[in-house]
C-alpha cells in the first residue's frame, strides 16, 4: 500500500475549524449584548415602547379597532341579507308548489272536458250516422258549411256520402271543398 502524505490536508481543516470557533464566539458575544438590551421577563413588553413607535403603534390599534368595527357592522348586514334571502326563497319554493298545483288541477279539468267534449262530439256524429240521408241531408244544408264539413269527415264514408248526395250541390260542393282543403297547411316534412 501506498500512504500519502496527509500533512497538508489536516492543516486546511485545522484551520477551518478554528475560523468556524471564532465565528461562533463572536456571535455569542453578540447575542449576550443584545440580551443585555432586553427588558426584564417582569415587565411586559407594551409598557416600554421604543422611543418614537409609541404613536405609529397606537395610530395602527385604532386603525384595526376602526376596520373592524366596519366589518362586524358588514358582516351583520350580510347575516340578514342571507336571512331575508332564505325567507324569501321558502316563499318562492311554496309558491312554486301552489303553481304546479293548480297547472295539475287545470290540466285534469281540460283533459276531462276535452274527453267530455270528444264524447259529445262522438255521440252526435252517431246520431247523424243513423239518420236517414234524407233527413241527414236537410240538417247539414241548414248547417253552414265549416260545421256540416266538421262533422261529415267523422262519418263513416258510406253515410257521409248518402249525405252529401241529398244535399244541393252548391252545399254539398261547399262541404267538400272544406273537407278537402282541412288538412292543406299539414307540413309534408
Amino acid at each position: 500500500m501506498i500512504r500519502r502524505n496527509r500533512g497538508p490536508v489536516r492543516g486546511v481543516l485545522v484551520f477551518l475549524a478554528g475560523l468556524m470557533l471564532a465565528s461562533g464566539l463572536i456571535r455569542v458575544g453578540l447575542g449576550l449584548t443584545q440580551a443585555q438590551a432586553v427588558p426584564a421577563p417582569d415587565t411586559p413588553m407594551h409598557a416600554q415602547p421604543a422611543a418614537g413607535c409609541a404613536q405609529p403603534v397606537k395610530e395602527l390599534a385604532d386603525a384595526l379597532g376602526l376596520r373592524e368595527s366596519r366589518l362586524s357592522v358588514q358582516e351583520s348586514a350580510i347575516n340578514q341579507r342571507m336571512a331575508a334571502l332564505a325567507l324569501v326563497e321558502e316563499a318562492l319554493a311554496a309558491r312554486l308548489r301552489q303553481v304546479e298545483a293548480a297547472e295539475a288541477s287545470l290540466s285534469a279539468t281540460l283533459a276531462a272536458a276535452d274527453g267530455a267534449a270528444e264524447g259529445d262530439l262522438t255521440r252526435l256524429t252517431s246520431v247523424y250516422e243513423a239518420m236517414k240521408p234524407k233527413d241527414a241531408a236537410a240538417l247539414f244544408g241548414a248547417m253552414a258549411p265549416e260545421f256540416a264539413a266538421g262533422f261529415l269527415g267523422r262519418m263513416q264514408p258510406e253515410a257521409a256520402a248518402a249525405v252529401l248526395s241529398g244535399m244541393s250541390t252548391e252545399g254539398a260542393y261547399a262541404i267538400s271543398v272544406l273537407l278537402a282543403g282541412r288538412n292543406a297547411r299539414v307540413p309534408t316534412e
